[in-house]
This record gives structure tokens, C-alpha cells and sequence, in this order.
């Protein structure tokens, strides 16, 4: 039901003296002074003001501050000309010792104490509903006729003094097809709340069932929508309850009109970009189905990883794998990986059966360059390697923590197939599929078993003896919601590159024996597999540098900058370097372990020198990353 005509297309001056004049007919504002930014409102004792202030700059996601009025004050001129916040909403909430006691439409009867008073003006999410419906993406509370839907979140904001409360969310459902257009629109508009804090299930805020919001009305899915999730001012009750004796608020749904115009960035604030650049605008894609969960990163920062894809997929072997290129497979991958925060790596491929150690020099570069960044950026990380060569991964492992290669010892587990549920007890708490110990399971030069259960190096010998069933875990993990599986290959008989191997029986030399049958939700495919993870360790970078990636991490919580100079300089520290990666080669070359391709006992990877191939890989993504450094 939409609003009537009489109402939605009047201004907010005339509305606000409607409210004034108590009209029935407005009681949600949702629909209503399109075009114009409207507020929440919080009034407290000005004992509390400066703490709450300070709360709201480190929450500018929720709590976008608009003004901030002096002690007894009831207009807010740089906000709406003839205005009193006594009468200009239309309902109010009274708040007594934490407690909700009564709802009322007029705060007038409370002079004797409004002397103290101060008022804070924060921007809400009805500010760019406006835009929403001029851009064509249907406003479904709405059309509806319902007050929005909010929810309480298991966030917690940042506290600031006496306040600290859990995030607090409105929800509008999005076709799926209208989501980038959402995003980008309600981006530009950060005293609104700017852009989602989350577009997906909404378990992962702690949301268990969307038919019962804390706030608001329940608002309706459409066929083809995806709940969309935006940071919310009722935050702000949340924080002031308990706080004050005495305090006040707008209700839910009942907001103050402003006069400032939806597009307008006059207001100060300190999320407000003065001059929005287009390269920093995000766009969201989508990571799984199940649960069904998108992530967003500016345009800027996806460019520069798509640049890391075209780096990496280089052949200078010229062994053909531009064939099994699925474009974004590093991008998907990466933003999976940077919302993870336990992640199981594997490498391991014995194509040399002759010799001992069987390994190649293809992949622990790559696996090492892939854990030091997570690390890095706070996840937990976990190696899984074959039993056979436990021992000598072990022993590589402090030879790298020597070296400076790596801070400290990754640790390392073996996994044995001894039942039928072995990978689910592996993978889950005491099988519980519901408790996954890991969120991303990544392959890196890691053997993968063929459609006819064997495995197989690139020239058709069968290696099955020499290799432990981990492939068995990202089989397991298919059924296990939550968990997101990454193979990066350079051939296509590596543990996750099923999932082109129509690709690489058609075009890749002895395909259709050798072809990987197991698949991961995203393959990279890489022109030596270490490059592979290289380019991985640069795009997680690049994602935890952008800010509108950070500030979806983050949930529009914490001050800005949200990243500081010294966590920046630890994470390029962290990034691979010509240095590094030369002495991991030179070690794993002394631990006996042979160039792929050739065989060769020498600082090679698949029969080409690190220096000048290698390392020019090397160089080249980094200045992808972070610019030419001469």
C-alpha cells in the first residue's frame, strides 16, 4: 500500500506541521519527504553528551552525527528552519532509570527538566529510500505500507564510556538484479547510514528469524529478493538504555523531517566525502548460495586485483592453461577468504616418484605466501600435509622461521581416512555439521584424485602411494554450509580444479586421464601455482586497503581511518617479496626437493629459474599492489 498522494509529495516543513498539529494520517515517515535526508533523535542529560558524542564517531555506521544541539535547546537550525523538537515528530519515547515507560506525541509537558537537555540529530535510512525509487529499485516497506523492519544484532559496536550496545539493523529486500544500483546509490549517501553493512542470511549478524524484528514491522520478501541490511540509528536506543534516569527518543519508524536536501553533503560529518571519487564506489558479488552471503569492494580495488588474475595467468611454459581461465575466480576466492577467520591450507604434489622426496618446488612458496598474509591480517591458519612428509614440512617450517621468512611456526596436521566419517569429524566439532573448525579450505599444487580414483603428475604416471585422501575433505565440505573451498593449479590434475575439467580434458595433454575430478568453489588457475598464491597474498591486501571493504567487514563500526598507518605497514611487510620468496626456494632446494617439470635440483620451479621468470612475477604483482616502488 503506498502512501497517499496528499502526503508523499509534500514538503518536509509542511509535514512537520502536520505532525505538529498531531494529523492521524502520519505515523511512520517511511515514504514520505522524498528527497530529504530525515534523523533519528536521542536526548539526554548533558552530563552524558560528551561520552555520547564520542560514541557515535566511533560508530559512524549507525550513528552518522548531524548535529548536536546546546543544553536546552529545541531548534536545530542547520537542519530545518521552524522547527521544535518538542512537537516536530510524531511520537516520542520516554525512557525512566533504562526502561521504556511510555510513548507519547508531545514532549512539551517536560520543560521543568529540559534545560538540561541536549539533543543529538543522527541520519537515518528513510533519507535515501527517495533515491532507491527514483533509481527503479522498489522500496518494499513501502509498497508494503509498513514501517521498516529492524533488527538487534550479536555485533557489539565499540564502547565509549558508559555506552555500549549491540548494532542495531534495518532490512529492505533487493532483487537480486537491483543490488549493485542499491549499493551504489545508498554509498553516496553517508549520513544515511551509506551502504550495506551486510546483504545475505541473517544468521551471520545473529539474526535468527526475519518474521520477528525487534523494531518496526515484519516486511515481505518478494520471489528473486535478497535481504539487504543496513546499519540503523535505533542503535542509538540501544546505547542509552540503562545510561540516564531521564532520556528521550524518537519511536521506531518516527523520524524528524529535515530540510537538507538527500544529495546534499553540506552537513559536516566525518564519513562524508567532499568529492566522491568513482573508483571508490563498491560493487557486490556473490560468494555462496548456501548460506547465501555477497561481499562488496570498490571498483578500484577489484581493477587491481583483475590485474594480479591477467599477471598470473602469463604461460611462459607455454603449457596451455590460458584454457582453463574463469575470469573473477581470484576475486570471488579473496573476498571469501578475507571474511574467513580459520583457514585450512594444503599443498603437496609428489610428482617425482623416483627420487626422495618426491615433491616438487611448486606450491609451499605459494601455501607459505598465502598463510603469512592471513596471519597477518588476524585469521587462524592451518597446514594439512601426507603423513610421508610430515616430518620434513616440520622441519622446512623452522628453516622459514630462521630465516625471517615467517614470524612463527604454522602448525601443521596430517588427516587419515580410518572411517567413513572421518572428513566430517575432521572438518566439524565432534562431526556437528553446524561447528565447522574451518571456514575456507584452500588447495595449492595439492595432487587431485581423477575421476577413476587414482592420481596422477602431468605425464600419466599414477602417484596414488605417495599420496593421504585430503581430497576427501572438500568432498565433505560440499555438504558442510559455511565452508568455501579455493584450488589454485597449473594443469588441472590439482585438488580443485574439477570444476574445469571439461576444460582440461578438451585442451590440457592427457586431460582425460589425468584431469582432477574433485572441484572447489573457485578455481585459479595460475602459469606456475606459486604465482597463484602470490597474487592471492596481494588481493587480500588490496581488499583489506579498500575502504569500502573494510568498513563491510567492520559493519560501519570503528572510528576512521579504519586501518592505521602502523597495521598498514605490517600487512605490505607481510605481502611476498623477490627476497623472501628466493629463500624459501633456496631452503626447500636444500631439503632435496626437485623443480616439477625438469626434475632439476636447482632455484627453478617448473624448469624456470627463479631469476629472471620468477622473480619478474614477483615485482610485477607487487607494483599491481602497491605502485612501482623506484
Amino acid at each position: 500500500m503506498e502512501r497517499p498522494e496528499s502526503l508523499s509529495a509534500l514538503s518536509p516543513d509542511v509535514l512537520r506541521l502536520l505532525i505538529r498539529q498531531e494529523d492521524p494520517r502520519i505515523s511512520t515517515t517511511s515514504g514520505l519527504a522524498n528527497g530529504y535526508q530525515q534523523a533519528n533523535v536521542v536526548i539526554l542529560p548533558s552530563h552524558l553528551a560528551n561520552d555520547f558524542q564520542a560514541f557515535c564517531h566511533s560508530n559512524p555506521g549507525p550513528l552518522p552525527l548531524l548535529y548536536r544541539s546546546q543544553a536546552g535547546e529545541t531548534a536545530c537550525p542547520p537542519l530545518a528552519r521552524d522547527f521544535d523538537i518538542r512537537t516536530d515528530i510524531s511520537q516520542y519515547c520516554v525512557y525512566e532509570n533504562g526502561r521504556l515507560v511510555r510513548t507519547v506525541s508531545s514532549l512539551q509537558g517536560c520543560s521543568q527538566t529540559w534545560s538540561d537537555m541536549v539533543c543529538f540529530y543522527l541520519g537515518c535510512s528513510f533519507g535515501f529510500e527517495g533515491q532507491l525509487k527514483k533509481a527503479g529499485v522498489p522500496v518494499r516497506n513501502v509498497e508494503q505500507g509498513r514501517n521498516v523492519s529492524m533488527y538487534r544484532t550479536s555485533v557489539p559496536c565499540v564502547s565509549v564510556g558508559v555506552f555500549s550496545c549491540p548494532l542495531v539493523v534495518t532490512m529492505r529486500p533487493v532483487s537480486a538484479d537491483l543490488l549493485n544500483a542499491a549499493l551504489q546509490i545508498t554509498h553516496l549517501n553517508p549520513l544515511a547510514h551509506g551502504a550495506p553493512i551486510h546483504i545475505g542470511h541473517p544468521a551471520f549478524l545473529g539474526i535468527q528469524e526475519l518474521s520477528k524484528p525487534d523494531y518496526g514491522d515484519q516486511v515481505e520478501l518478494q520471489p528473486g529478493d535478497v535481504p539487504v541490511f543496513w546499519a540503523c540509528g535505533v542503535t542509538a536506543i540501544e546505547a542509552i538504555l540503562s545510561k540516564a534516569s531521564l532520556a528521550f527518543s524518537h519511536s521506531p519508524g518516527c523520524m524528524f523531517m529535515t530540510d537538507i536536501p538527500d544529495s546534499s553533503s553540506s552537513i559536516t560529518s566525518p564519513t562524508t566525502p567532499a568529492d566522491p571519487d568513482p573508483e571508490l564506489t563498491p560493487s557486490c558479488f556473490l560468494l555462496s548460495h548456501d548460506p547465501l552471503f555477497y561481499s562488496l569492494a570498490s571498483h578500484r580495488a577489484v581493477e587491481k586485483i583483475r590485474q594480479l588474475e591477467r599477471i598470473i595467468g602469463e604461460d611462459p611454459g607455454q603449457r596451455g592453461i590460458r584454457a582453463l581461465f574463469v575470469q573473477d575466480e581470484l576475486l570471488h576466492s579473496c573476498l571469501a577468504l578475507s571474511h574467513s577467520s580459520s583457514v585450512a591450507i594444503t599443498t603437496g604434489f609428489p610428482t617425482h616418484y623416483m627420487h626422495s622426496p618426491p615433491d616438487e618446488t611448486d606450491g609451499p612458496p605459494g601455501a607459505i605466501a598465502i598463510a603469512t598474509m592471513l596471519l597477518a591480517l588476524g585469521k587462524q591458519v592451518t597446514l594439512i600435509t601426507d603423513r610421508r612428509a610430515l616430518e620434513m614440512n616440520q622441519d622446512i617450517m623452522e628453516e622459514a622461521v630462521k630465516t625471517g621468512v615467517l614470524k612463527s611456526a604454522i602448525p601443521l596436521v596430517v588427516f587419515e581416512k580410518n572411517k567413513s566419517d572421518s572428513a566430517l569429524h575432521f572438518l566439524c566439532h565432534q562431526g556437528d555439521r553446524s561447528k565447522p573448525r574451518f571456514d575456507h579450505l584452500l588447495a595449492i599444487e595439492r595432487t587431485g584424485r581423477a575421476a577413476d580414483g587414482n592420481y596422477y603428475n602431468m605425464r600419466g604416471i599414477n602417484i596414488k602411494h605417495l599420496v593421504d585422501p585430503i581430497d576427501d575433505l572438500f568432498i565433505a565440505a560440499t555438504d558442510i554450509p559455511g565452508i568455501i573451498t579455493t584450488g589454485i593449479g597449473d594443469g588441472g590434475n590439482e585438488l580443485g580444479m574439477g570444476k574445469v575439467k571439461d576444460k582440461v580434458k578438451s585442451f590440457m595433454p592427457k586431460g582425460s586421464l589425468v584431469a582432477c575430478d574433485i572441484a572447489a568453489d573457485y578455481a585459479i588457475t595460475a602459469g606456475v601455482s606459486n604465482w597463484g598464491g602470490y597474487a592471492v597474498a596481494c588481493a587480500l591486501y588490496l581488499l583489506h586497503t579498500c575502504p569500502s571493504h573494510q568498513r563491510y567487514l567492520k559493519k560501519g563500526l570503528g572510528a576512521e581511518p579504519v586501518t592505521s598507518p602502523a597495521q598498514l605497514q605490517d600487512w605490505a611487510a607481510n605481502l611476498p617479496s623477490v627476497d623472501k620468496e628466493e629463500s624459501i626456494l633456496s631452503t626447500l632446494v636444500r631439503f632435496g626437493i626437485r623443480s616439477g617439470k625438469t626434475g632439476h635440483l636447482a632455484m627453478e620451479v617448473d624448469g624456470l629459474t627463479f631469476h629472471p621468470t620468477h622473480s619478474d612475477i614477483i615485482t610485477r604483482l607487487l607494483e599491481a599492489t602497491q605502485g612501482p616502488t623506484h
